[in-house]
């Protein structure tokens, strides 16, 4: 049977989680092993109670890092901070030290913007993570970020047991656990298979307006060799999702054909992945293969939502919610210069470096004829980055065909492939 960490305030949830433990207790009761639960109280003021196993004065004292914290003349904002620090090293200590399986938590705005960080910035990804919340039904970005974190929506507070409460916590009780005995299992059979053939894993970037793109890099790369690709979708957190998971060395190589997340960072559109974009693959010198796919664009919401201060630019409404803008000359001469100066200050290896500039067209709609062809506004970004990496030994590719062109697709994929296994 797997363990689990159950993590919350029981300075006012402790009757909830007492619940959540005695369903978790009871689901498991006819397994050959018993289940184990390490209850953590992250709490503002110290609960006592036998099924606390660490305790929120352990938490403090241990973890707190020494310097005397008051509790009492501290803004709510500041306890949840330094209740987050103690409990992260705590927890980290227990993935350290233990074999975890899986994290649930319950509580409202406060709780989980505690446990969330925990979740966000200690557990693997992978691992089980469970929040039943009363913001699971609100904007969930900022809770989950870049992680597969679960959310459940409470439907009333957590304040208090009553029948929907119950059938809430008791349906959560019975996810995690569910999830907590297949995460077990995938990690004891990961850790039987000493034999067979060892996969390279590729990270790869898409967007829709480069999809076929991607799929014929994809379809060459498992025909031919043995690798595992991972797909992100560049919608911010996805870019973020692949950089994490390069930091977690859990990427061996990345093709980095879709890069337009730089695009709504520079100019404030939905899908940044912030200002690291790029960095990690850098940084660990791995096989590293850029290209520009949908540098064309910015993301914005519904066409209302679209900033007055770009009132009067050539928009797209991609879809209902959707309002893409088309990148100006001097935007994609900040873009260029964006990826040129990542690529000077942090690639480990410059010889694991590529870029690749398709010259007729970004994206499926920037291609000549189509809504976003710029020819001017492609040949600033080429051009940028031409000159930004001059002298830096960083191959640059420039070809006519664009960017979805099957010819050039398999064409990166083949430097690609001479990148990983030279």
């Amino acid at each position: 049977m797997p363990h689990i960490i159950l993590i919350g305030t029981l300075d006012t949830k402790l009757s909830e989680f007492l619940y959540l433990r005695s369903q978790l207790q009871d689901l498991s009761k006819n397994s050959s092993a018993p289940l184990k639960i390490t209850t953590i109280d992250c709490g503002r003021i110290p609960t006592k109670h036998e099924a606390i196993t660490i305790s929120q004065s352990d938490l403090v004292e241990k973890y707190g890092g020494g310097d005397s914290f008051d509790f009492k003349a501290s803004p709510r904002g500041d306890i949840i901070k330094y209740m987050i620090g103690c409990t992260k090293a705590c927890v980290r200590e227990l993935l350290e030290t233990d074999e975890v399986h899986g994290i649930l938590s319950a509580g409202g705005t406060g709780g989980t913007s505690l446990v969330s960080a925990v979740m966000r910035e200690i557990v693997p990804l992978g691992m089980p993570k469970l929040i039943v919340s009363t913001v699971a039904s609100g904007d969930t970005g900022p809770i989950i970020g870049e992680t597969d974190i679960t959310m459940m929506y409470s439907v009333v507070d957590i304040a208090g047991t009553n029948a929907m409460l119950r059938d809430v916590l008791g349906n959560a009780a019975g996810a995690m656990l569910g999830m907590s005995i297949a995460y077990e299992k995938r990690m004891l059979s990961q850790k039987k298979l000493e034999t067979g053939e060892n996969k390279s894993r590729v990270g790869i970037t898409m967007f829709g307006v480069t999809t076929p793109c991607v799929d014929k890099i994809r379809e060459y790369l498992l025909s031919n060799y043995p690798v595992e690709v991972f797909v992100f979708h560049a919608t911010g957190h996805g870019g973020k999702a692949m950089e994490r998971m390069i930091s977690e060395s859990r990427l061996d190589a990345v093709l980095d054909v879709t890069t337009t997340e730089i695009c709504d960072h520079l100019m404030g559109g939905n899908m940044s992945a912030g200002p690291t974009r790029l960095e990690a693959a850098l940084k660990r010198g791995i096989p590293n293969l850029i290209s520009v796919g949908a540098t064309d664009m910015v993301n914005f919401g519904p066409k209302s939502m679209v900033p007055e201060k770009y009132t009067g630019r050539k928009l797209f409404e991609h879809n209902p919610t959707v309002t893409l803008m088309r990148t100006t000359k001097e935007e994609c001469r900040m873009i260029g210069e964006f990826i040129a100066t990542k690529i000077k200050d942090y690639a480990k290896e410059t010889g694991n470096v590529e870029v690749w500039i398709p010259r007729g067209g970004v994206s499926i709609i920037a291609t000549p004829g189509q809504v976003f062809a710029d020819e001017e506004a492609d040949a600033a970004l080429a051009e940028a980055i031409k000159e930004g990496l001059h002298g830096s030994g960083v191959k640059i590719v420039e070809d006519a065909r664009d960017i979805n062109d099957p010819g050039f697709a398999i064409d990166m994929a083949k430097s690609f492939i001479k990148l990983l296994y030279k």
